[in-house]
């Protein structure tokens, strides 16, 4: 049955990501989401300065002025909704049926920022209640810019604190870590990500007289096998083995009786520490040369591998999970990029802790309701255990 959530009774932490998935910020356009959330944290003696780049806002919000910093990190725009009709309930409307909260971006993820705000709150306000002061600084750093272009979002803000000096200690990214209950899984690296886009050049022709042309789809048949089948490495005790995988392959005139002149193929490499970006290229580049394809190779960097080892953040977030619902973390590089990718090279420890990922870019995307209260508290402990230990 379907509830309307401003009828119910909701925790400060269910409410406000109410509020924020209320607002239809597709990306890269964050519609308000972004100062909805600096209000709430400027309202609690942080001090939030908009740093926009492009068409994309993004904000630094920093409670304290001495390290080590502890960042919250997070993206307050989303995918695009699909068909509205083949949704339950329209995605821009808060919904609730059977304990869980169904909108765009409930799990990716407007849910954790909501979880993150709320975990400052009660935080710093037991500090004041107790007569403490956090040994270090909490900062936010939020993006509209991770599920489109991801150029005039967090990498370009991370170029601005490098620029000023400002580092970041630690960092929890928001994103949805967890598969089957919440904290189960955590991310403490992520792969990287290397795209090619092959062009191979042929000689167009009638294909009745193959013998005055040249046919680029025969041409690269082989050689992208070869990639496909290449060994790249074994992996190692953090990350599975390096993987190549095509993923659009473009070529013909639409007419039947017309050998094309060109193909191109986009493919994409999910890369461990192992190897370097360098060395997929020349690998990928001597696989070719050895086919002898007439062609042209344009590659995009999309992140190197990261991969956290500090066992004091490690360990803060395991223990505040337990705390929390007694499940034993699973530590993990699985999955795609997160925009981890641009902060963990500065130095920083990155973990990803949030909410199940099995909705996530669907149709009916949803959260379980309890879940937020329960990530609040997840957060909320990770602050105790570095600020004030």
């Amino acid at each position: 049955m379907n509830q309307n959530p401003e009828n119910q009774s909701l925790s400060a932490t269910a409410q406000l990501a109410i509020e924020l998935l209320q607002i239809a910020s597709v990306t890269p356009d964050d519609k308000g989401c972004n100062q909805m959330m600096m209000d709430r944290l400027n309202a609690i003696g942080f001090n939030s300065e908009v740093m926009r780049f492009g068409d994309v806002n993004n904000f630094w919000a920093r409670f304290g002025t001495t390290g080590p910093v502890l960042c919250f990190a997070g993206h307050t725009d989303v995918v695009p909704t699909g068909p509205e009709e083949n949704w339950q309930s329209p995605p821009f409307t808060p919904t609730l049926r059977d304990g869980m909260l169904y909108a765009r971006g409930a799990a990716d993820m407007k849910g954790s920022l909501a979880a993150m705000v709320t975990a400052c709150e009660r935080f710093l306000a037991q500090c004041q209640s107790d007569g403490t002061t956090p040994k270090g600084s909490i900062a936010f750093l939020i993006t509209g810019d991770e599920e489109g272009a991801a150029i005039n979002g967090t990498r370009k803000v991370i170029d601005t604190l490098q620029a000023r000096e400002e580092s970041i200690t630690w960092c929890i990214v928001g994103e949805p870590s967890s598969t089957e209950t919440l904290g189960d899984v955590v991310k403490i690296g992520r792969r990287g990500s290397l795209h090619g886009l092959l062009t191979v050049h042929g000689v167009q022709g009638h294909v009745a007289y193959p013998h005055l042309a040249r046919n680029p789809i025969h041409q690269a048949m082989l050689p992208l096998d070869a990639l496909a089948r290449e060994s790249w490495d074994d992996g190692n005790a953090a990350f599975p083995p390096t993987t190549f995988q095509v993923s659009n392959i473009r070529s013909g005139t639409g007419a039947d009786n017309v050998i094309p002149g060109t193909l191109t193929a986009a493919f994409n490499f999910r890369f461990s520490t192992e190897l370097s970006e360098d060395t997929i290229r020349q690998r990928t580049e001597a696989i070719l040369d050895a086919h002898g394809l007439d062609y042209t190779l344009e590659w995009k960097l999309s992140g190197l591998p990261f991969l956290t080892r500090s066992e004091r953040l490690i360990q803060a977030v395991k223990d505040s999970v337990y705390e929390v619902n007694a499940v034993n973390t699973e530590a993990s590089t699985s999955g795609g990029t997160s925009d981890g990718r641009f902060i963990a090279p500065t130095g920083a420890e990155v973990v990803e802790l949030g909410p199940c990922n099995a909705t996530i870019h669907k149709i009916d995307e949803h959260v379980r309701l309890t879940d937020l209260d329960e990530l609040s508290l997840m957060y909320q402990g990770v602050l105790r255990r570095l600020l004030l230990t």
